[in-house]
């Protein structure tokens, strides 16, 4: 195993999701051709690189203390006031100006959502995933600039604990194609994190209407984001702020979906399930796709410590944890096209189900999420 060196140059790469800025003011100011930037960058040009520099398998020093970290950790903090700058200065420019048409315009706010959803909520997924206050303000801000707030709740309290088994939405079903998939979770994963405060709340003797719910944080700062789209930009203006932000969650989950495709944990009786182990992920070491998720496809390790900062992530090999063919850029083309994920995937599924479940020969439950739901 290499172990790589944390060092500032070393966090350079991960700055790159800053090159979109520029891209989008570039769409906003020339029009035309030029609004399709952002996707061609985010996934063509990362794809790209993935296959010219290929995989990165070094593990830095998991102890590494968070003064050694600032480069790595300060494109997550700045990236809130980029993204608001970019979201509803938009708004406003494009609502008072016109010399843009209503394709090159709707073109430029899907790019937006690339990278609202590509950037803006891997970051705030990190975010969410520490300690302190701040990093966990930015992370709500952030979520709530796409509507999708509720995901800190259903990511920290049901993916991580559930992820596996049908409790977790995100948990893409054996077979199922990325747009069933796609608008399942946009019906479940709402009512999940509704569910997951209210158990929470209870144990603690409170009910689901008390102030300590987030949910009431979420929807306020949501509307918040509303009002302002309507301010700047009127009936449009709101158009386009959902519009976005429907991008960026799919996006997300586009990611979900891959992460986890077809992985399930072994049920040992009664709702009770096996640990999550470092199989329950799918992992991928492309390098440059590494550089732009900030190493959310070291997934098997975020599962394992989910506070480890993203410069810490352990990869794992073929041996510990089911890898990819592709990076998760590349494999996101694959998945909206359900039957070439099936052709790519479903073997894999098999094989990885042979390697690590021989004794299980039925697998009817697992593939159409029969097995008994875990408690809240």
């Amino acid at each position: 195993m290499n172990v790589a060196k944390i060092s500032t140059r070393n966090a350079v790469p991960f700055w790159l999701s800053l090159g979109i800025v520029p891209l989008l003011w570039i769409g906003a100011l020339k029009g035309g051709w030029w609004t399709v930037l952002v996707p061609l960058y985010a996934w063509h040009l990362f794809a790209a690189l993935d296959a010219l520099f290929g995989l990165n398998r070094d593990n830095p020093d998991p102890e590494t203390p968070d003064k050694e970290l600032f480069w790595y950790r300060l494109v997550t903090l700045v990236w809130f006031p980029v993204q608001f700058g970019n979201i509803f200065g938009l708004i406003y420019f494009v609502t008072h100006t016109d010399h843009l048409s209503t394709l090159a315009t709707i073109v430029l706010f899907f790019g937006l959502g690339v990278s609202s959803g590509s950037v803006g909520i891997v970051y705030a997924h990190e975010l969410l995933h520490q300690r302190n206050t701040t990093e966990r303000w930015l992370g709500d801000l952030l979520l709530s600039s796409v509507l999708y707030s509720h995901f800190r709740t259903e990511h920290l309290l049901v993916h991580h604990t559930h992820v596996g088994t049908r409790r977790d939405a995100v948990t893409a079903l054996y077979n199922e194609g990325f747009h069933h998939y796609f608008f399942r979770v946009l019906r479940e994963c709402p009512r999940s994190a509704w569910d997951a405060e209210k158990a929470m709340l209870s144990r603690r003797g409170l009910t689901v209407w008390h102030p300590r719910n987030p949910h009431f944080r979420y929807w306020t700062l949501q509307l918040m984001m509303l009002i302002l789209a309507v301010l700047l930009g009127g009936t449009v203006g709101l158009f386009l702020f959902v519009w976005q932000a429907l991008v960026a969650v799919w996006q997300l989950e586009l990611t979900n979906y891959i992460e986890h495709y077809g992985l399930t944990r072994r049920h040992l009786g009664d709702g009770k399930y096996e640990h999550v182990k470092p199989h329950h992920s799918w992992n991928a070491a492309h390098m440059a796709t590494n550089w732009l998720l900030i190493n959310l496809q070291r997934h098997s390790d975020h599962h394992y410590k989910p506070d480890r900062r993203f410069p810490l992530l352990q990869n794992y090999d073929e041996s510990d944890a089911p890898q990819l063919p592709y990076g998760y850029t590349v494999m996101g083309f694959i998945a909206v096209v359900p039957s070439l994920w099936r052709r790519v995937m479903n073997r894999k599924v098999r094989a990885w189900r042979a390697q690590y479940y021989p004794d299980i020969e039925d697998w009817d439950d697992y593939k159409n999420g029969r097995n008994p739901l875990p408690p809240l």
